[in-house]
Protein backbone atom coordinates (compact mmCIF):
# COMPACT_ATOMS: atom_id res chain seq x y z
CA UNK A 1 0.00 0.00 0.00
CA UNK A 2 1.63 3.27 -1.08
CA UNK A 3 1.40 6.50 0.85
CA UNK A 4 -1.64 8.72 0.39
CA UNK A 5 -0.86 12.17 -0.94
CA UNK A 6 -1.35 13.63 2.55
CA UNK A 7 1.22 11.17 3.93
CA UNK A 8 3.52 12.03 1.04
CA UNK A 9 3.25 15.73 1.88
CA UNK A 10 3.86 15.10 5.57
CA UNK A 11 7.12 13.36 4.67
CA UNK A 12 8.45 16.36 2.75
CA UNK A 13 8.73 20.11 3.09
CA UNK A 14 8.50 23.36 1.19
CA UNK A 15 11.84 25.01 0.50
CA UNK A 16 12.62 28.46 -0.94
CA UNK A 17 14.09 28.54 -4.43
CA UNK A 18 14.97 31.66 -6.41
CA UNK A 19 13.34 31.62 -9.85
CA UNK A 20 13.55 34.60 -12.16
CA UNK A 21 14.64 36.83 -9.28
CA UNK A 22 11.64 35.81 -7.15
CA UNK A 23 11.72 33.46 -4.17
CA UNK A 24 9.23 30.60 -4.65
CA UNK A 25 8.16 27.88 -2.24
CA UNK A 26 8.69 24.44 -3.76
CA UNK A 27 7.67 21.11 -2.25
CA UNK A 28 10.54 18.63 -1.92
CA UNK A 29 10.50 15.00 -0.83
CA UNK A 30 13.69 13.09 -0.07
CA UNK A 31 14.39 9.43 0.65
CA UNK A 32 17.62 8.25 2.21
CA UNK A 33 19.47 5.47 0.44
CA UNK A 34 22.84 3.74 0.59
CA UNK A 35 25.66 6.27 0.64
CA UNK A 36 27.49 4.34 -2.06
CA UNK A 37 24.65 4.77 -4.53
CA UNK A 38 23.94 7.68 -6.80
CA UNK A 39 20.96 9.90 -6.15
CA UNK A 40 17.92 9.44 -8.38
CA UNK A 41 15.97 12.59 -9.23
CA UNK A 42 12.33 11.85 -10.07
CA UNK A 43 10.30 14.44 -12.01
CA UNK A 44 6.55 14.22 -12.57
CA UNK A 45 4.02 14.96 -15.29
CA UNK A 46 0.93 17.07 -15.98
CA UNK A 47 -1.47 17.60 -14.23
CA UNK A 48 -0.25 15.66 -11.22
CA UNK A 49 2.66 15.87 -8.76
CA UNK A 50 5.62 14.06 -7.27
CA UNK A 51 3.15 11.73 -5.54
CA UNK A 52 3.05 9.86 -8.85
CA UNK A 53 6.27 8.20 -7.67
CA UNK A 54 4.88 6.95 -4.33
CA UNK A 55 4.43 3.37 -5.55
CA UNK A 56 8.03 3.02 -6.77
CA UNK A 57 9.92 5.20 -4.28
CA UNK A 58 10.28 2.70 -1.39
CA UNK A 59 11.89 0.01 -3.56
CA UNK A 60 14.12 2.50 -5.36
CA UNK A 61 15.24 3.93 -2.01
CA UNK A 62 16.57 0.52 -0.99
CA UNK A 63 19.33 1.09 -3.54
CA UNK A 64 19.52 4.86 -4.09
CA UNK A 65 18.88 8.13 -2.28
CA UNK A 66 15.91 9.82 -3.94
CA UNK A 67 15.10 13.48 -4.58
CA UNK A 68 11.80 14.63 -6.01
CA UNK A 69 9.76 17.81 -6.08
CA UNK A 70 6.53 19.34 -7.26
CA UNK A 71 7.05 21.71 -10.15
CA UNK A 72 5.95 25.30 -9.68
CA UNK A 73 2.16 25.41 -9.99
CA UNK A 74 1.70 21.73 -9.13
CA UNK A 75 0.90 19.67 -6.03
CA UNK A 76 2.13 21.23 -2.80
CA UNK A 77 4.37 23.84 -4.43
CA UNK A 78 3.46 27.49 -4.70
CA UNK A 79 0.82 28.25 -7.36
CA UNK A 80 1.03 31.90 -8.41
CA UNK A 81 -2.13 32.97 -10.23
CA UNK A 82 -0.66 35.62 -12.51
CA UNK A 83 2.41 33.90 -13.88
CA UNK A 84 3.96 32.93 -17.20
CA UNK A 85 4.69 29.24 -16.56
CA UNK A 86 7.24 27.61 -18.83
CA UNK A 87 9.23 24.42 -19.18
CA UNK A 88 12.42 26.46 -19.21
CA UNK A 89 11.53 27.83 -15.77
CA UNK A 90 10.87 24.33 -14.49
CA UNK A 91 14.35 23.34 -15.73
CA UNK A 92 15.68 26.35 -13.79
CA UNK A 93 13.81 25.03 -10.76
CA UNK A 94 15.48 21.63 -11.03
CA UNK A 95 18.92 23.20 -11.32
CA UNK A 96 18.23 25.47 -8.34
CA UNK A 97 17.08 22.47 -6.32
CA UNK A 98 20.18 20.47 -7.19
CA UNK A 99 22.35 23.41 -6.13
CA UNK A 100 20.46 23.79 -2.85
CA UNK A 101 20.71 20.07 -2.09
CA UNK A 102 24.39 19.85 -3.03
CA UNK A 103 23.74 17.40 -5.87
CA UNK A 104 26.74 17.11 -8.19
CA UNK A 105 25.68 13.96 -10.04
CA UNK A 106 22.35 12.21 -10.43
CA UNK A 107 20.32 9.67 -12.36
CA UNK A 108 17.26 11.36 -13.86
CA UNK A 109 13.85 9.66 -14.14
CA UNK A 110 11.11 11.65 -15.88
CA UNK A 111 7.51 11.21 -17.00
CA UNK A 112 5.16 13.12 -19.32
CA UNK A 113 5.59 16.92 -18.86
CA UNK A 114 9.00 16.28 -17.30
CA UNK A 115 10.42 14.61 -20.41
CA UNK A 116 10.60 18.08 -21.97
CA UNK A 117 12.27 19.44 -18.83
CA UNK A 118 14.84 16.65 -19.17
CA UNK A 119 15.38 17.49 -22.83
CA UNK A 120 16.06 21.12 -21.91
CA UNK A 121 18.51 19.94 -19.23
CA UNK A 122 20.25 17.79 -21.85
CA UNK A 123 20.47 20.82 -24.14
CA UNK A 124 22.08 22.81 -21.33
CA UNK A 125 24.48 19.94 -20.68
CA UNK A 126 25.53 20.05 -24.34
CA UNK A 127 26.09 23.80 -23.99
CA UNK A 128 28.17 23.32 -20.83
CA UNK A 129 25.77 25.21 -18.55
CA UNK A 130 24.18 22.38 -16.55
CA UNK A 131 26.66 22.14 -13.68
CA UNK A 132 25.51 18.64 -12.63
CA UNK A 133 26.71 15.34 -14.05
CA UNK A 134 23.84 13.26 -15.39
CA UNK A 135 24.71 9.58 -15.04
CA UNK A 136 21.70 8.30 -16.99
CA UNK A 137 18.25 9.47 -18.08
CA UNK A 138 15.21 7.19 -17.94
CA UNK A 139 12.10 8.46 -19.74
CA UNK A 140 8.50 7.29 -19.28
CA UNK A 141 5.59 8.18 -21.58
CA UNK A 142 5.85 11.78 -22.75
CA UNK A 143 5.88 14.00 -25.80
CA UNK A 144 9.55 13.80 -26.66
CA UNK A 145 8.67 14.22 -30.33
CA UNK A 146 6.15 17.09 -30.21
CA UNK A 147 4.71 16.39 -33.65
CA UNK A 148 3.44 13.02 -32.39
CA UNK A 149 1.95 14.28 -29.12
CA UNK A 150 -1.83 13.81 -29.01
CA UNK A 151 -3.34 16.00 -26.27
CA UNK A 152 -6.62 14.95 -24.70
CA UNK A 153 -9.80 16.98 -25.44
CA UNK A 154 -9.69 18.67 -22.03
CA UNK A 155 -6.10 19.73 -22.64
CA UNK A 156 -7.02 21.18 -26.02
CA UNK A 157 -9.92 23.07 -24.45
CA UNK A 158 -7.66 24.45 -21.71
CA UNK A 159 -5.43 25.96 -24.40
CA UNK A 160 -8.32 28.08 -25.67
CA UNK A 161 -7.83 31.60 -24.23
CA UNK A 162 -11.57 32.09 -23.75
CA UNK A 163 -12.69 28.67 -22.56
CA UNK A 164 -9.55 27.61 -20.67
CA UNK A 165 -10.07 29.77 -17.56
CA UNK A 166 -13.75 28.80 -17.46
CA UNK A 167 -12.89 25.09 -17.41
CA UNK A 168 -10.80 25.64 -14.30
CA UNK A 169 -13.66 27.43 -12.59
CA UNK A 170 -16.05 24.57 -13.35
CA UNK A 171 -13.64 21.71 -12.59
CA UNK A 172 -14.43 19.35 -9.74
CA UNK A 173 -13.29 15.87 -8.75
CA UNK A 174 -15.94 14.08 -10.77
CA UNK A 175 -15.09 15.94 -13.96
CA UNK A 176 -11.37 15.58 -13.36
CA UNK A 177 -11.56 11.82 -12.83
CA UNK A 178 -13.66 11.44 -15.97
CA UNK A 179 -11.14 13.53 -17.92
CA UNK A 180 -8.10 11.44 -16.99
CA UNK A 181 -9.81 8.04 -17.19
CA UNK A 182 -8.99 7.51 -20.91
CA UNK A 183 -5.29 7.87 -20.14
CA UNK A 184 -5.32 4.72 -17.99
CA UNK A 185 -5.47 1.25 -19.46
CA UNK A 186 -8.96 -0.20 -19.77
CA UNK A 187 -9.56 -2.52 -16.86
CA UNK A 188 -7.11 -0.76 -14.55
CA UNK A 189 -8.85 0.62 -11.45
CA UNK A 190 -7.64 4.21 -11.47
CA UNK A 191 -10.15 5.56 -8.94
CA UNK A 192 -7.70 6.02 -6.08
CA UNK A 193 -4.88 7.33 -8.26
CA UNK A 194 -7.17 9.83 -9.98
CA UNK A 195 -8.59 11.01 -6.66
CA UNK A 196 -5.08 11.59 -5.31
CA UNK A 197 -4.19 13.59 -8.42
CA UNK A 198 -7.26 15.74 -7.87
CA UNK A 199 -6.26 16.41 -4.25
CA UNK A 200 -2.90 17.60 -5.47
CA UNK A 201 -4.45 19.80 -8.12
CA UNK A 202 -7.11 21.39 -5.94
CA UNK A 203 -4.65 22.31 -3.19
CA UNK A 204 -4.56 26.10 -3.03
CA UNK A 205 -7.14 26.13 -5.88
CA UNK A 206 -4.60 24.90 -8.38
CA UNK A 207 -7.36 23.89 -10.81
CA UNK A 208 -7.80 27.60 -11.52
CA UNK A 209 -4.39 27.84 -13.20
CA UNK A 210 -4.69 24.82 -15.50
CA UNK A 211 -5.03 27.11 -18.51
CA UNK A 212 -1.66 28.65 -17.62
CA UNK A 213 0.16 25.37 -16.97
CA UNK A 214 -1.09 23.80 -20.20
CA UNK A 215 0.93 26.29 -22.21
CA UNK A 216 3.76 23.77 -22.02
CA UNK A 217 2.28 22.37 -25.23
CA UNK A 218 3.12 25.66 -26.95
CA UNK A 219 6.61 25.49 -25.39
CA UNK A 220 7.10 22.12 -27.04
CA UNK A 221 6.01 23.45 -30.40
CA UNK A 222 8.32 26.45 -30.07
CA UNK A 223 11.41 24.61 -28.82
CA UNK A 224 10.81 21.17 -30.29
CA UNK A 225 13.79 21.26 -32.64
CA UNK A 226 16.15 22.13 -29.78
CA UNK A 227 14.78 19.43 -27.52
CA UNK A 228 14.63 16.65 -30.10
CA UNK A 229 18.21 17.42 -31.11
CA UNK A 230 19.33 17.37 -27.48
CA UNK A 231 17.85 13.90 -27.04
CA UNK A 232 19.03 12.43 -30.32
CA UNK A 233 22.55 13.85 -30.15
CA UNK A 234 23.42 13.19 -26.52
CA UNK A 235 26.02 10.62 -25.53
CA UNK A 236 24.24 10.22 -22.21
CA UNK A 237 22.93 6.72 -21.45
CA UNK A 238 19.19 6.79 -22.19
CA UNK A 239 16.47 4.24 -21.60
CA UNK A 240 12.71 4.22 -22.10
CA UNK A 241 9.86 2.55 -20.20
CA UNK A 242 6.74 2.93 -22.29
CA UNK A 243 3.05 2.20 -21.84
CA UNK A 244 1.92 1.19 -25.31
CA UNK A 245 -1.81 1.79 -24.76
CA UNK A 246 -1.29 5.48 -23.98
CA UNK A 247 -3.55 7.55 -26.28
CA UNK A 248 -1.35 10.62 -25.76
CA UNK A 249 2.21 9.36 -26.27
CA UNK A 250 1.94 5.60 -26.62
CA UNK A 251 2.86 3.07 -29.30
CA UNK A 252 3.13 5.72 -31.99
CA UNK A 253 5.76 7.54 -29.90
CA UNK A 254 7.58 4.30 -29.07
CA UNK A 255 7.84 3.50 -32.78
CA UNK A 256 9.66 6.80 -33.37
CA UNK A 257 11.92 6.17 -30.36
CA UNK A 258 12.94 2.77 -31.76
CA UNK A 259 13.59 4.34 -35.16
CA UNK A 260 15.59 7.35 -34.03
CA UNK A 261 17.32 5.91 -30.94
CA UNK A 262 17.82 2.23 -31.83
CA UNK A 263 20.63 1.69 -29.32
CA UNK A 264 18.62 2.89 -26.31
CA UNK A 265 16.87 0.17 -24.28
CA UNK A 266 13.09 0.40 -24.74
CA UNK A 267 10.81 -1.59 -22.44
CA UNK A 268 7.39 -1.79 -24.08
CA UNK A 269 4.55 -2.40 -21.62
CA UNK A 270 1.80 -3.81 -23.82
CA UNK A 271 -0.96 -3.66 -21.20
CA UNK A 272 -0.13 -0.22 -19.77
CA UNK A 273 -1.25 3.22 -20.86
CA UNK A 274 0.01 6.70 -19.90
CA UNK A 275 0.99 6.08 -16.26
CA UNK A 276 3.54 3.21 -16.06
CA UNK A 277 4.69 4.06 -12.53
CA UNK A 278 1.08 3.91 -11.31
CA UNK A 279 -0.23 1.07 -13.48
CA UNK A 280 2.81 -1.24 -13.33
CA UNK A 281 5.07 -0.04 -10.49
CA UNK A 282 6.88 -3.36 -10.00
CA UNK A 283 7.89 -3.57 -13.66
CA UNK A 284 8.95 0.07 -13.70
CA UNK A 285 11.03 -0.39 -10.57
CA UNK A 286 12.72 -3.46 -12.01
CA UNK A 287 13.54 -1.59 -15.23
CA UNK A 288 14.97 1.40 -13.40
CA UNK A 289 17.10 -0.72 -11.09
CA UNK A 290 18.15 -3.05 -13.89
Amino acid sequence: MSETIEQWWSGGERVPLALGGVERQVFVRRFDGPDRASTITLLHGFPSSSHDWAKVAPALAERHPLLTCDFLGFGASEKPREHDYSLHEQADLVQALWEREGITQTILVVHDYAVSVAQELLARRAEGTLGVELLAVHLLNGGIFPDLHRPQPTQQALLDPEHGPRIGELMNQELFVAGVKPTFAEGFDAADDSAEMWRGMEREDGQLIGHLLIRYIRDRERHGARWVAALEQTHMPLSFVWGMLDPVSGAHMAERIAERLPDAPLLSLADVAHWPQLEAPERVTAALLG
